[in-house]
């Protein structure tokens, strides 16, 4: 049967000239410079192909009542997705006045922020021409023009000095390759009385030097960074009452005298070009941990300008900005060598101090992403991924240097090491070294002997009790205060009688008994176990320093 060939033309899909299929119910057709958009044979929009306002109102009325998705209009109009839901956000804010908002600059907004502002009219005076303010702050020379046209300055004389490209002289790298001449700050002669609200503490010998004047506002100093003329902010402080968190400022003397900020500078050098330099970051770290800011995330939870006020800044560095410079310190790869100048800087100070040394292992829970074999976790009672470091403490308890075991090696395979790193250190000197049963072993006690140094530890195992006749009261007098103990005093043999050593043993009001064993029979035995007991301190430091850690981590 033949099929007639007029009924067969009406079922034949057709796409007639300048029309556009957004999707099954949508479409629309252009035509004589006109364009019609048509949902479900319903027109929604008529308007002209020039008029880009009404144009986004179609688009964005096609997403807004759910007769399309932003990926199809954007396909079938010619746009990215990204535009379509640009349009989106104007119309929700501003109606049809804001689709009509023209591409480029807003008319009539200020291109330089008022901080630039003043720097444009200090340059001004000067006598720097629009050309060479323009290339100082990294914008059109038609931009400088027209605000001095808004201030009512006078066009500047002719005879400007110029960029020098090409200085004299080796370049400095931390440095932009063009240096600007006219903007450098000025050779500032020292006074004769200090600057009360400049810091005291810097790392070279010449004091840090700041061109601005107001603390709340170092648009100066931020500019000069942005331009590469300042590695590291100095500290200005201004005349104010209550300010919180300042009590902090009264740890900056220890910190000055650890050396800390000497033995980062001679280290790490410089972080470059920054507001936030060195200095500024260790400090902030620092002083994170005495605020109990316990790591950089919680900086989001105090004000960038109370904070910045202790620091002697207009604002703290925030999360992402102290994030960046500690990934520049670890990218370094020079920790070690910033704990050894520490250590050494330590030994100078205190050397002469330096008699009992007491070393204790810490396991530090790791989250990384690397495989590491799991230990036991004291704080936690689980066994989870960690590493054991060896921290070697003075007498005082404040730490020398520590050191991390790889694989999580005991106190027993470490402390010949730690002993090595010691000795080159302190030198030929003969010290004491203070442990806990972790290093209980005859044949360690044998090396440590043989190595030139003396140690002071617990016996570790089941022991008969000692008669209690054999205890005596005995006192010694040490850091100005008086100690009394009971106390039995011994000789004991170990490895089948080839390592004799004296053993100082303490009953207490329970009538537990705590023996101690060390190689020194010149000590006074209530010496002995006030050394020994003493390494409370250590744990003390362990205490403090855990939040100290968190801090960085």
């Amino acid at each position: 049967m033949a099929v007639d060939q007029s009924q067969q033309r009406l079922f034949e899909l057709s796409n007639p000239t300048g029309m556009q299929v957004i999707n099954d119910r949508c479409l629309f057709r252009t035509q004589d410079g006109h364009r019609v958009v048509i949902v479900s044979g319903i027109i929604l929009a008529h308007y002209a192909v020039n008029d880009r306002m009404a144009e986004a109102h179609a688009m964005v009325s096609l997403v807004e009542q759910g007769w399309a998705d932003q990926n199809d209009v954007a396909h079938a109009f010619g746009y990215a997705a990204r535009t379509v839901r640009r349009q989106q956000r104007r119309f929700e804010d501003g109606g049809l006045a804001a689709l009509g908002q023209g591409n480029g600059y807003p008319r009539g907004r200020a291109r330089l922020a008022t901080s630039r502002t003043q720097w444009v009219q200090k340059l001004r005076q000067q006598g720097c021409s629009n050309r060479e303010i323009a290339r100082c702050l990294g914008v059109n020379e038609k931009s400088i023009r027209k605000l001095l046209r808004r201030l009512g300055c006078p066009d500047p004389a002719p005879a400007q000095t110029e960029l020098a490209l090409n200085p004299a002289g080796p370049a400095d790298p931390n440095l932009p390759a063009v240096s600007v001449s006219t903007i450098s700050p000025p050779a500032v002669e020292p006074a004769q009385g200090a600057d009360p609200n400049l810091s005291a503490f810097c790392s070279t010998a010449v004091a840090p030097v700041t061109l601005d004047t107001d603390p709340s506002d170092r648009w100066n100093d931020r500019l000069r960074a942005y331009l590469g003329l300042l590695d590291d902010a100095a500290p200005l402080f201004g005349s104010r009452t209550g300010v919180a968190r300042a009590g902090v400022l009264l740890a900056l003397p220890p910190l000055i005298h650890s050396g800390m900020f000497a033995c980062a500078q001679q280290i790490y050098g410089s972080l470059g070009p920054a507001f936030y330099g060195l200095r500024t970051s260790l400090l902030t770290l620092r002083l994170m941990a005495l605020w109990r800011i316990k790591r950089p995330e919680g900086l989001k939870e105090h004000s960038p300008q109370d904070l910045g006020r202790v620091l002697g800044l207009d604002r703290a560095p925030e999360v992402k900005t102290l994030r960046r410079k500690l990934a520049r310190l670890a990218a370094a790869g020079r920790a070690a060598q910033f704990g050894q100048a520490l250590a050494q800087q330590r030994v100078a100070l205190r050397g002469a101090t330096l008699g009992f040394l007491y070393v204790d292992g810490h396991v530090r829970v790791y989250h990384g992403p690397h495989r590491l074999p799991k230990a036991h976790v004291a704080q936690m009672r689980l066994s989870l991924p960690a590493t054991s470091d060896y921290w070697v403490n003075e007498g005082t308890g404040d730490p020398l240097f520590v050191v991390t075991a790889e694989a999580n090696a005991g106190m027993v395979k470490r402390l010949p090491g730690i002993l090595e790193q010691v000795r080159a250190l302190i030198g030929e000197r003969r010290l004491t070294v203070v442990f806990d049963r972790g290093g209980f072993s005859p044949k360690l006690f044998q090396n440590i002997r043989d190595s030139g140094f003396d140690f002071l530890t617990y016996r570790k195992g089941r022991l008969p009790p000692i008669p209690r006749n054999r205890f005596h009261p005995r006192w010694t007098r040490l850091e100005g205060r008086t100690t009394t103990y009971r106390l039995a005093d011994q000789e004991v043999r170990l490895l089948k009688g080839k390592l004799r050593l004296r053993q100082v043993t303490r009953l207490a009001q329970d009538g537990h008994q705590t023996p101690i064993l060390t190689n020194r029979r010149d000590l006074p035995p209530a010496q002995v176990a006030y050394r020994m007991f003493a390494r409370w301190r250590q744990e003390n430091f362990f205490k403090v320093r855990h939040e100290v850690v968190r801090v960085i981590v």
